[in-house]
């Protein structure tokens, strides 16, 4: 199974493609760029899409948490029919970490411990030129893979296309 995981934002979002042993792409793109090329064109390279799904924590919220809410919505009805999950941020921390009160920073060191560092040019390693949010987006679609490796059907169940 391929994931493709997204870490949605307000501006951009930044995405991996992973398949349970390797990332095959990784970037951060304006969300326009991701929806028009990314999103809708790689129906052909992955299985399903994981999103970063935002949760309510009951504190008050910004307009960019609701742009970034926007946005997800926007990529999962572009991905639609094929399979896509959302993944909270509550199961990655814990999935990945062990706990809930982890940190991106913990985060981003539980994968380079578990894959090993990014490296050099002259020696790349598995976490290559990721940045940022990708350490996010990876986590999301590791998470979603680990649990869900040997799912059924890359459609969703009960959905029809109506195109």
């Amino acid at each position: 199974m391929i994931v493709f995981g997204i870490d949605p934002g307000t501006i951009e979002s930044a995405f991996v493609f992973w398949n349970g042993k390797e990332v095959y792409a990784h970037a951060t793109v304006p969300n326009d760029v991701m929806l028009a090329q990314y999103v809708t064109g790689a129906h052909q390279l992955a299985d399903v899409m994981a999103l970063e799904k935002i949760e309510s924590f009951g504190m008050p919220v910004g307009k960019e948490t609701f742009r970034t809410v926007f946005w997800s919505g926007r990529f999962a009805q572009a991905w639609t029919p094929k399979r896509f999950e959302e993944v909270t941020r509550r199961e990655v921390k814990i999935h990945i970490c062990g706990h809930a009160r982890a940190t991106d920073a913990n985060i981003r060191q539980a994968l380079i411990d578990r894959f090993g560092p990014p490296g050099v040019k002259a020696n790349k390693g598995l976490l290559y030129g990721m940045k940022g949010h990708e350490y996010s987006a990876l986590a999301v679609a590791v998470t979603f893979h680990d649990q869900h490796a040997n799912d059924g059907p890359t459609i969703r169940p009960g959905i029809q296309a109506e195109f």
